[in-house]
C-alpha cells in the first residue's frame, strides 16, 4: 500500500523528507487550479487532489512510525542492559520517558517490578504486553516461567512439609529438615539435655561421697 502512495506522488522510498514534502506542495498546487476547470478535467483534478492529501499523510505517518520504532530500539536495549546491571531506579526513570508504550515497554516494566518482587504487577505487564505482541515468544516464555513459579509457591505453602524425618529440598539447603524449623523435634531435645543434667548431677554426688 504505501509503495502506491509512493507512486501517486511520483517518488520512491528513498526520497527525503524534504522532497517529499516539495514534490506535494507541487501536485497540491497544480491540482488545486485544475479543480476549477469545466467537465470531467475539473472533477478529476478534484479527485487527485484529495488522493496526494492522502497519500503524503500516509507516507509521513509511517515514517514517523519507523523513526521512533528504531529509537525506541535502541532505548529499550539500554534500558535492559541496566536491568542486567540491577539499576533498576535508572531503568524505570528511563521507561517513564515513554509517552507511546508498546509491547517491549510493558515487557522491560514486567522486568522491573521482578526485580523489586512486586510479582502481581509482572504478571499484569506480562499480560498487557501478550495482548499487544500475542505472537512473542519472549513473552510467553516469561509468563509461563512466572506462573510455574507462583504454581509452585502455592503447593510449598499447602504441604509446608514432606513427611517427618524427610528432608526437603528449598532455598536453605538440601538438608533443610521442616519439622525441625517447626519445632517437631523438640520432645527428642528435650530427653536429651534431661539426660545430661542427670549425668552431671550423679557424677557431682559420687565426687562428693568420695570426700
Amino acid at each position: 500500500m504505501i509503495n502506491g502512495y509512493y507512486e501517486l506522488l511520483g517518488l520512491d522510498e528513498t526520497a527525503t523528507d524534504e522532497e517529499l514534502q516539495e514534490r506535494y506542495e507541487q501536485l497540491r498546487e497544480k491540482y488545486k487550479e485544475e479543480r476549477w476547470q469545466d467537465g470531467a478535467a475539473g472533477n478529476e483534478a478534484a479527485k487527485m487532489l484529495t488522493k496526494i492529501e492522502v497519500a503524503y499523510k500516509e507516507i509521513v505517518a509511517f515514517r514517523k512510525e519507523n523513526k521512533d520504532r528504531k529509537e525506541g530500539g535502541n532505548a529499550f536495549e539500554e534500558i535492559a542492559a541496566l536491568l542486567k546491571q540491577d539499576k533498576v531506579s535508572e531503568a524505570q526513570a528511563r521507561l517513564d520517558e515513554f509517552n507511546e508504550r508498546g509491547a517491549e515497554w510493558h515487557y522491560l516494566q514486567a522486568v522491573v517490578f521482578f526485580k523489586n518482587n512486586w510479582t502481581n504487577d509482572r504478571k499484569n505487564q506480562l499480560e498487557i504486553a501478550m495482548q499487544i505482541d500475542p505472537e512473542n515468544t519472549k513473552y510467553r516464555e516469561a509468563y509461563g516461567k512466572l506462573n510455574a513459579r507462583a504454581n509452585a509457591q502455592q503447593q510449598a505453602a499447602q504441604n509446608p512439609y514432606t513427611g517427618q524425618g524427610q528432608t526437603q529440598n528449598n532455598d536453605q539447603g538440601e538438608n533443610y529438615r521442616p519439622e525441625e524449623q517447626m519445632g517437631g523435634n523438640a520432645c527428642s531435645d528435650c530427653v536429651s539435655c534431661c539426660y545430661t543434667y542427670l549425668c552431671v548431677d550423679c557424677l557431682f554426688s559420687l565426687c562428693c561421697g568420695c570426700r
